[in-house]
């Protein structure tokens, strides 16, 4: 990938980076494990963003 990204693309990873983050302990606590998982996760091996 190339050292300089527009910046349109650089929010975008960052966003995506931001919405990667896994629910905390607590929330799974707090509703007895239901909630496991971001909605919005991803790999990076399985699905590309756009370029």
């Amino acid at each position: 990938m190339a050292r300089n990204k527009p910046l349109a693309k650089k929010l975008r990873m960052a966003k995506a980076m931001r919405s990667n983050s896994s629910v905390p302990s607590w929330v799974i606590m707090k509703t007895g494990g239901k909630v496991r998982r971001t909605p919005g996760q991803r790999n990076w091996r399985q699905s590309k963003l756009k370029p």
